[in-house]
């Protein structure tokens, strides 16, 4: 039995929101992904309240305030919340933003930095020494474009290479698979958006979130792990358009990566165009409704439970079309602007897949052939 990392990265005995001091001992299946889930929207205030503390909006903006525009970059998760946060970045402050992984630096530089005369990158890595990531900051590095690094850790191979940081407390995880550190720094680059952007509205918004975020959270659990136990799938699908795209690929991830099932990812609207054809009630599709393009993404949700298809959604408020359409509906209800509440639409997924890895037999906390960090020899 292993002792379970404490939530604080500090050896605190700080309680998670699932109820359980983080710093007792966990050896269940699943349990350190449970409570690293159910503990997101504590570690949300306590990365907001560093940045607004540490005013790192500012100090980044000094050094990079006169980019023409931002590459976001990642691996895995990570470049999940690199389109996640470059959909945001571009809405927030009008600015061009684009989303790659990381080895497309590595193999086309050329296509990425093409027709880009003074850009800024945003390398996202939980660990911040992830082989191709590091690499991609030392490509940049040479080209001498300006780099953030956005970091869960301290003192790591990412940092010493870029040209600031976006330092984080400690919301790195014990488990493989990322989800705290998901969308603590997800919601930290939509903060940074809010600020560069000088737009206090919404920075004050997306610091109600958290508050928010955690009763929604606390009966979703339960709700997601019915829902699980009482059917069967055979194929995942997760939908998502703008800022949801990047959620739905992370969605797709999760399922994958807890449960070994195997998930795809689409813009919403574009699962009609062939990918369609899998419908089935063996076929649970996943929809992050947006606001913005409600009423379309509606239109396919009432078709594809036409066609026989199992479906959640996810939205802020439904009405009835998405109400009948719905084999589970989670509405999150927030007053709040949909820039601002983005991070909350990746419960279903992390939970989803959580319990169809437990309801499979394995462990969600260690899937077959991940570790924690890819690191690659050299």
């Amino acid at each position: 039995m292993s002792e379970a990392k404490r939530s604080d990265g500090k050896g605190s005995n700080r309680q998670g929101s699932d109820g359980n001091m983080s710093g007792q001992l966990v050896s269940a299946p699943g349990a350190h992904s449970l409570a690293e889930i159910l503990s997101q929207p504590p570690y949300w205030s306590d990365c907001l309240r560093q940045l607004r503390q540490q005013d790192t909006a500012a100090n980044i903006r000094e050094l990079l305030g006169d980019s023409s525009e931002w590459l976001f970059i990642g691996c895995g998760s990570s470049y999940y919340i690199a389109l996640a946060a470059a959909a945001v970045w571009s809405a927030v402050t009008g600015m061009k933003a684009r989303a790659f992984p990381a080895s497309e630096i590595l193999v086309f530089p050329e296509l990425v930095l093409a027709g880009s005369a003074k850009p800024a990158a945003a390398l996202i890595s939980r660990s911040g020494s992830t082989s191709e990531t590091v690499r991609a900051a030392e490509v940049l590095k040479q080209k001498r474009v300006r780099t953030l690094a956005v970091t869960c850790t301290e003192g790591n191979p990412l940092q010493e290479l870029t040209s600031c940081s976006l330092p984080l407390p400690p919301c790195d995880e014990q488990s493989t698979v990322m989800t705290r550190s998901f969308t603590s720094m997800l919601l930290s680059l939509q903060f940074l958006a809010a600020a560069w952007a000088q737009n206090r509205k919404l920075a004050e918004n997306i610091e109600k979130l958290p508050e928010l975020a955690a009763a929604s959270l606390k009966s979703l659990n339960s709700r997601v792990q019915e829902f699980v136990d009482a059917r069967q799938f055979e194929d995942y699908v997760c939908l998502g358009q703008g800022p949801f795209y990047g959620l739905a690929c992370e969605t797709a991830l999760k399922i994958t990566e807890m449960s070994t099932s195997y998930a795809q990812s689409f813009h919403t609207l574009e699962f009609r165009h062939g990918p369609k054809s899998i419908v089935s009630p063996e076929t649970l599709i996943i929809f992050l409704l947006s606001e913005q393009g409600y009423s379309a993404e509606c239109d396919l949700l009432e078709e594809i439970k036409s066609l026989g298809g199992t479906t959640i959604s996810v939205t802020n408020r439904a009405d009835a079309r998405a109400r009948e359409s719905s084999d589970l509906l989670i509405e999150f209800g927030f007053d709040l602007p949909e820039m601002a509440r983005i991070a909350p639409y990746t419960f279903a997924g992390q939970l989803a897949g959580l319990y169809t890895g437990l309801k499979k037999g394995l462990n969600p906390d260690n899937p077959r052939h991940l570790t924690r960090v890819v690191m690659l020899n050299e």
